[in-house]
């Protein structure tokens, strides 16, 4: 695992972030180890430390989103789950498409936009969903901040670590 989960000081998720953020986060003592992975970091001193794989930190801090899920690029992926919404498939590059074209008025809105391949975005082109026979298999919808962090948990394969740290 080259990401270290980061919780909250009431246990909620937070964030993942590297391994170098997570040792320097732990030298300043502004987080504690809950969960060590298998792995060792030496460094050219001779200070040897094992790697964590699960922190929290020591002061609880106020979430990041206050109402609402911000828009931008990767929330619509996260919400979409990283496939294309015409033709679902997953692991390639993607883009945001607007259902309603922005030449057609449309604007950068959860609600308006989804995931797309570049195929798929590249054949709807500047028609509406309807000009253009394509509709999207999935709700373009504003997400809530909880059902947001969920889906970036299972996004990343986090809620199984979560998961084994609290089955003990």
């Amino acid at each position: 695992m080259t990401q270290c989960v980061v919780l909250n000081a009431d246990y909620t998720y937070l964030n993942t972030v590297s391994i170098k953020k997570a040792l320097c986060l732990l030298a300043k003592e502004k987080v504690e180890v809950l969960k060590h992975s298998g792995q060792i970091f030496r460094t050219g001193l001779g200070l040897v430390m094992k790697i964590p794989s699960i922190i929290r930190l020591v002061k609880l801090i106020r979430t990041l989103y206050k109402a609402r899920v911000p828009f931008s690029k990767k929330n619509v992926m996260v919400r979409d789950g990283f496939k294309c919404a015409y033709c679902g498939i997953k692991d390639v590059r993607l883009t945001i498409d607007h259902i309603v074209p922005k030449a057609k008025g449309g604007k950068s809105t959860f609600e308006n936009c989804v995931a797309s391949c570049k195929p798929c975005n590249s054949r709807k082109g500047h028609k509406s969903c309807r000009e253009a026979r394509m509709f999207p298999k999935v709700r373009s919808h504003q997400p809530t901040v909880m059902e947001f962090l969920q889906l970036k948990m299972k996004a990343q394969g986090i809620n199984k670590i979560i998961e084994e740290l609290f089955a003990k």
